[in-house]
């Protein structure tokens, strides 16, 4: 299985950390840093099961400047400048 790699931003909003996948606008919360980003890769699994049962996850990763080569998935360039704490992660995706 091919694998992509993203940006998580993470950040605390009252008692709740917030981790937020810039490239695909996916979002998810935890009690902890640890949690958020366990709960983001959550997200992001069912995200990309849902759109690819759908049928629409390679057209919706490529609209989203995603290159969907052979070997390798290159992501679109997000600017960093104005993140609070990030983290790049890879996750599967079950795409060709």
């Amino acid at each position: 299985m091919k694998t992509i790699q993203l940006t998580v931003e993470i950040w605390q909003e009252g008692n709740m950390y917030i981790a937020y996948c810039h490239e695909l606008d996916v979002s998810s919360a935890g009690n902890t840093p640890e949690e958020a980003k366990t709960n983001i890769r959550e997200a992001l699994d069912i995200f990309f099961e849902e759109t690819s049962r759908k049928g629409t996850l390679r057209e919706l990763l490529e609209e989203g400047g995603f290159e969907l080569g052979p070997g390798q998935t290159s992501m679109p360039l997000v600017s960093r400048s104005h993140f609070r704490s990030i983290e790049d992660i890879r996750v599967p995706i079950p795409i060709g």
